[in-house]
């Protein structure tokens, strides 16, 4: 199968047979597409190390059979399995093939349908609105294309501003551009003529279908509430056309629940995450992400799980952050 033939039957899968609001993301570039001929579905993957880091679980009808071939496919090759992002329906499927499954983190999502910026909850988010616009701030929806240097520059600045050591993070986070931006939609932010800020949405399909707040970029220092406009006109647009989700996305070492334990897990993994999400910053900001996200009062938490080939490892939780080129 080709490579175009491939990404066309990714792309079906995810739109038929996902409930993974991040599902979008096995389109990106880099990834690989494990296919069975005369089995439907597909598994995404990178190699990093002696892993194969497997993306969201199996896509397709028979996630049992995709999970088995997916394994013997690594075996094959030496390598062992470590998978992210697996859903709760997923769990069962891979304890049955002898995975360790352990809660990692959650995502967030808010219903369109009740949600509403009234009221004082909301109030510190009006008041960012209220200060970027009294700035200039000016949103609108745009084509990806025609803002894509300027985009390319934002992200320059942005990245320069985390740190000489900062790497643009992947894998597990969305892109812009190639030849599946069709799907996505693009809102930015500018004061004059300048790109202060922007928000790439990705489609999500399954149980709760809408739309991913995928990435997202803004000037380094710049006005505050620039984000948050940018993010209100979005909802206010997918609620209008009868979008009835807006997700935010994975963040790791969050919402962690005895609620979402599992048959299968490992209690000393469960207390390294649980660590992680206290004091590990340095790993990943995910306690900045969650205020974010938080400030929009989502009404779902959904766990998301990382399942090991065999017993919990911390080498294999590593290769992860390697292929999302965390480290």
């Amino acid at each position: 199968m080709g490579t175009k033939a491939v990404e066309t039957s990714v792309r079906v899968s995810v739109e038929t047979d996902s409930d993974n609001p991040s599902a979008f993301l096995a389109l990106n570039e880099g990834n690989r597409h494990f296919t069975v001929p005369g089995l439907d579905g597909v598994v995404t993957y990178r190699v990093s190390g002696r892993r194969l880091v497997q993306f969201g679980g199996p896509v397709g009808p028979d996630a049992a059979a995709l999970l088995d071939r997916f394994g013997a496919f690594a075996r094959s090759r030496r390598r062992r399995v470590v998978a992210i992002q697996v859903q709760a329906r997923d769990v069962p499927v891979y304890e049955a093939a002898g995975y360790t499954v352990n809660q990692v983190g959650a995502s967030y999502a808010v219903d369109l349908e009740r949600f509403t910026l009234r009221g004082r909850r909301f109030v510190k988010v009006r008041n960012k609105i209220a200060r970027a616009t009294r700035a200039g701030l000016v949103v609108r929806e745009v084509p990806q294309p025609e803002w894509d240097e300027r985009m390319r520059a934002l992200d320059a600045r942005w990245l320069a501003s985390k740190g000489k050591h900062a790497k643009p993070l992947e894998f597990l986070v969305g892109e812009y551009g190639g030849p599946h931006q069709d799907a996505r939609r693009l809102f930015v932010g500018t004061i004059g003529d300048t790109l202060a800020g922007y928000v790439s949405y990705s489609p999500v399909h399954g149980s709760r279908p809408g739309w991913l707040h995928d990435l997202s970029r803004r000037v380094p220092d710049g006005t505050p509430g620039i984000m948050e406009a940018v993010n209100a006109t979005a909802m206010a647009t997918f609620h209008a056309e009868g979008a009835r989700w807006l997700h935010f996305g994975f963040t790791p070492f969050t919402g962690l629940s005895d609620e979402f334990g599992t048959v299968s897990q490992s209690r000393w993994f469960r207390w390294l995450v649980t660590q992680l999400g206290a004091r590990g910053a340095a790993v990943y900001p995910a306690a900045t992400q969650l205020a974010y996200k938080e400030k929009w009062a989502p009404h779902a938490v959904i766990p998301e799980y990382v399942a090991f080939g065999g017993r919990a490892s911390v080498y294999g939780f590593l290769q992860v952050f390697k292929a999302a080129n965390a480290l």
